[in-house]
């Protein structure tokens, strides 16, 4: 990790991508995936939770492919499956046959993903304010992925995530909005998501049958005044994956991990903790 930008850790190329990551802790591993918000990096999304929570395993947070400082290359595509391939690409180069998986919103629905694609590469899933299914585009989420830069956008994205509007100081949105238009940063992020924006959703979504079909336990967080993501789809999630927990945190948007960070971590330490000390999970 560089003094300069706590966002930057370290390097490992991943199929002729050089991808940033940042590695704490030993134990059993737990990737955590963030989410797709603008200016947004593994280390800003987890910032208040990663240490804890590596006090008893190892956390893995990379940036995913166009966000943070993950390289940026010309013709890059940007989709699931350059997503999940990305991820399963991380846990193969640092030799790691198993994890528990976090995600954070769209992270959420790439977790679901590789547990469908890839469900022996891991233990249990954690899914925070999670995309994964067809929902009807929010407010909210439309005004994220359209975001264009500018101090006053980005604060207004910014009040959309948080409940707690005192979260969202000045400095915090100027900081967010120097990010967002770091060289390559909003022209990948503008690629990513262009209206119609439905179509976005729709792609990040599982089926149905496909969900009633994962074998991990599975833990599903969510504040009630999210205006990015509904509760109803986590609510939904819990009715289909057949081995799912939900947790509801009231007064709170979709910055669980922020807005309710001690209890986040507890709850999230509690259900890993359950797993054991570290023996990876053998599924039929």
């Amino acid at each position: 990790m560089t003094q300069s930008n706590p966002e930057i850790g370290r390097s490992i190329e991943i199929d002729s991508v050089r991808t940033n990551y940042h590695d704490l802790g030993k134990g059993f591993p737990v990737l955590m995936i963030h989410g797709s918000g603008p200016g947004v990096s593994g280390y800003v999304n987890w910032r208040t939770v990663m240490n804890p929570l590596a006090e008893k395993r190892r956390v893995v947070i990379p940036d995913m492919l166009g966000f943070g400082f993950t390289e940026r290359k010309p013709g890059q595509r940007y989709d699931v499956d350059a997503w999940v391939a990305q991820a399963i690409g991380l846990l193969d180069a640092l030799d790691l046959p198993q994890a528990d998986i976090v995600g954070n919103s769209f992270g959420g629905a790439l977790a679901l993903k590789l547990a469908i694609r890839h469900p022996k590469r891991i233990r249990r899933l954690v899914l925070m304010g999670s995309a994964g299914l067809d929902f009807p585009l929010t407010e909210g989420l439309d005004a994220v992925w359209g975001y264009e830069p500018s101090p006053d956008n980005m604060r207004r994205i910014l009040d959309i995530f948080a409940y707690n509007r005192s979260l969202i100081t000045d400095d915090l949105a100027r900081l967010r909005y120097e990010a967002s238009i770091q060289p390559g940063f909003q022209e990948a992020f503008a690629a990513m998501f262009p209206a119609p924006r439905q179509r976005w959703v729709e792609s990040l979504a599982s089926a149905e049958d496909e969900l009633r079909r994962i074998p991990h336990e599975t833990l599903l967080v969510h504040g009630r005044e999210d205006r990015v993501i509904p509760l109803a789809s986590s609510v939904a999630l819990a009715g289909l994956i057949p081995r799912a927990q939900l947790h509801v945190f009231g007064r709170c948007g979709h910055w669980t991990q922020i807005e309710q960070a001690a209890r986040f971590i507890r709850l999230v330490g509690d259900f890993l903790d359950e797993a054991g000390g570290g023996e990876p999970l053998a599924l039929a």
